[in-house]
């Protein structure tokens, strides 16, 4: 059994979560690693909600949340979720999921959305956005943009979706 310890993000991981991102991702060289370091210089990176997963004494997954909103309301845009391939299908992303919309969801935000496979995703309580009146940067993007609400989250809450900045520059 693998026992991960879920934390928060600190200086000293920058340079693991790059690597496990790298890794993770590595179909799409330079993509989501670089996002993360843009994320994290920009005005909508949360530091409670950059979290990684420690096994045996070694960063093996990180997920963040970032600023984003809807119709100008403040939101979360999930993502990347990152994991070693040595550690994929282990519990660890199913760990960071669940740890990060409970420290979300512990900070009065309204909701997280995603953009990822509804098949996957739904087990963590996400739902096509579109059945809240929410709509993706990106028309075509309708299929995979998904909504998790949270305990403060109301309907009045609907319209367009706007990540943090560096997401325009992918």
């Amino acid at each position: 059994m693998l026992f991960v310890l879920i934390r928060r993000e600190t200086a000293a991981d920058v340079e693991a979560i790059h690597t496990v991102t790298e890794a993770a991702f590595a179909g799409n060289p330079g993509g989501e690693a670089w996002l993360v370091g843009e994320l994290r210089a920009d005005v909508g990176w949360i530091p409670a909600l950059s979290l990684v997963a420690e096994a045996d004494g070694a960063v093996v997954g990180h997920v963040v949340c970032t600023r984003g909103s809807v119709n100008g309301a403040p939101a979360l845009g999930l993502g990347p979720l990152s994991v070693l391939p040595s550690h994929q299908r282990t519990g660890v992303g199913k760990a960071l999921m669940h740890t990060v919309l409970g420290a979300a969801d512990a900070l009065d935000e309204p909701l997280v959305v995603l953009l990822g496979d509804p098949k996957y995703y739904s087990r963590f309580g996400f739902r096509l956005a579109g059945e809240y009146d929410i709509t993706p940067p990106v028309p075509d993007w309708a299929p995979y943009f998904q909504v998790r609400t949270l305990s403060a989250y109301t309907p009045a809450l609907s319209g367009g979706f706007r990540y943090a900045e560096p997401f325009d520059r992918l």
